[in-house]
C-alpha cells in the first residue's frame, strides 16, 4: 500500500546520478537547483527552461500547475491519474490533498524515462496475473461501474507514470521492456490492431519507429524506446520541452520544427519531425498534441524519439490538436508553408510528402 507523508523537499535523480532538488514555494511553485557535482559534468534536463547553472529556478502556474514541464512528465495523467486517484481513496487518501512533491515521490522510481525522485513512497508490488487478457478484463472494470478491483494496485504497479487516456502496462516480453495497451471505453474493440497496422505503414512511410508488435492478436504493444540495454534514457516531451499545454491546441508544427531545429542542431532530425507531421496529415491523426511528440537524450547529444500513438483520430472540433501553419484542416500547401517557414528546402520537402503519401 501507499504511505503518505509530509516532506519539503524531492532529490532529483537521473538513473543513480544525482541531478538536483525541488521544493514548494510558499505559494506553491515548484523551485529547482541543480546539485554542483551534476553542474560540472552534467548537462541541462529542460534546455529551454532550466539551462544547466547555478542557482533556483522557480516555476509558473501554468501550464502545469505550478510544476517545470520536464517534471510533469514524469507524473501520469489520463489511465494513470484513474489508477493512482482511486488507489488513494482505497487507503482513504484525498488526491487533492498531495502536493507535486508528494507525487513525485510516488512515482519514484517507476516512471517512464530516466528521472527518479527520492524519498520514494512506499508501493508494494502485488502478487497478480501478468497475463495479458486476465488484466484486460480488470481494466474494463475499471473502466466500467467497478470502483475498485482485486487487481487495482497491480495496474497501477504496471502502469508506471505512462500518459495518455488510453489503459496500458509495462511488461517484460523475451528480457525486453515493452509497453502494451489496451482499448478505452470509447475506442473500438479493434483498435489495437489499427494502431499496429498502422506502426508498420509509419515504417513503410520512412518514420522511425521503435519494434511493434500485436499480443494476443488483440492488443497493441510498443518496445520502450526510454530502455537501451536495460539503461533508461532521459526523455522530454514536446510538451514539457516549451511548456506547451498538451490538453488543449497550443503548439504549431512550425514552433515544434524550429524548437527540434534549436535543440537538437541537425538537419535530419529536423527532416524526421517534418515527416511526422506529413504522415500525422496524411493519415488524419489530429490528437497530434504536444506530448505526442518526444525527444531523447543519448550519446551526449538530442535526438527526436521514435514515433509513438500515430494513428487516425479525432481533435477538437475536427482539427489537428497541433496545427499545420495555423491551419487546423490543412492541405498539402499548408505542409509546404510550414516547410518555408522552418527553412526547409523545397525540393527535400516535396520529397519526403512524396515519399509519406506514396506508402500511405
Amino acid at each position: 500500500m501507499i504511505r503518505i507523508r509530509d516532506i519539503d523537499i524531492v532529490t532529483v535523480r537521473l538513473n543513480t546520478d544525482l541531478v538536483g532538488r525541488i521544493a514548494i514555494t510558499p505559494n506553491g511553485m515548484a523551485a529547482f537547483e541543480y546539485n554542483e557535482h551534476w553542474l560540472a559534468k552534467g548537462y541541462s534536463i529542460s534546455p529551454f527552461f532550466l539551462p544547466l547553472k547555478p542557482g533556483v529556478f522557480t516555476a509558473k502556474q501554468h501550464p502545469f500547475n505550478g510544476n517545470f514541464g520536464v517534471f510533469a512528465d514524469s507524473l501520469p495523467d489520463g489511465w494513470g491519474n484513474l489508477l493512482l486517484d482511486r488507489l488513494l481513496k482505497k487507503y482513504q487518501v484525498n488526491p487533492a490533498s498531495l502536493n507535486l512533491i508528494q507525487r513525485l515521490a510516488i512515482v519514484g522510481s517507476n516512471g517512464m524515462g530516466a528521472l527518479c525522485y527520492e524519498p520514494e513512497f512506499s508501493l508494494v508490488s502485488p502478487i497478480g496475473s501478468n497475463d495479458l487478457n486476465t488484466i484486460a478484463v480488470e481494466v474494463e472494470k475499471i473502466l466500467g461501474e467497478e470502483e475498485y478491483t482485486s487487481e487495482l494496485e497491480k495496474l497501477w504497479f504496471m502502469a508506471g507514470s505512462s500518459a495518455g487516456a488510453r489503459p496500458k502496462v509495462m511488461i517484460k516480453h523475451n528480457y525486453e521492456h515493452w509497453l502494451v495497451k489496451f482499448p478505452s471505453s470509447t475506442d473500438s474493440k479493434d483498435i489495437g490492431t489499427v494502431e499496429y497496422q498502422h506502426s508498420l505503414l509509419a515504417k513503410k512511410a520512412g518514420l522511425q519507429m521503435p519494434e511493434t508488435k500485436l499480443f494476443e492478436g488483440k492488443f497493441f504493444g510498443v518496445k520502450r524506446f526510454d530502455i537501451v540495454n536495460n539503461q533508461r534514457a532521459h526523455v522530454l516531451s514536446a510538451a514539457g520541452l516549451l511548456h506547451a499545454d498538451f490538453r488543449l491546441p497550443s503548439l504549431d508544427y512550425t514552433e515544434l520544427i524550429k524548437a527540434t531545429r534549436a535543440l537538437t542542431r541537425d538537419e535530419n532530425e529536423v527532416e524526421k519531425m517534418f515527416r511526422l507531421m506529413v504522415f500525422n496529415v496524411l493519415i488524419g491523426n489530429k490528437d497530434d498534441h504536444a506530448k505526442n511528440f518526444s525527444f531523447i537524450y543519448t550519446s551526449k547529444q538530442w535526438q527526436c524519439s521514435p514515433a509513438y500513438d500515430i494513428l487516425p483520430s479525432n481533435g477538437i472540433g475536427d482539427e489537428h490538436t497541433t496545427s499545420v501553419a495555423g491551419n487546423g484542416k490543412p492541405q498539402v500547401d499548408d505542409l509546404l508553408r510550414v516547410a518555408e517557414q522552418t527553412s526547409i528546402p523545397k525540393p527535400k520537402a516535396a520529397q519526403i510528402i512524396d515519399e509519406v503519401r506514396s506508402a500511405v
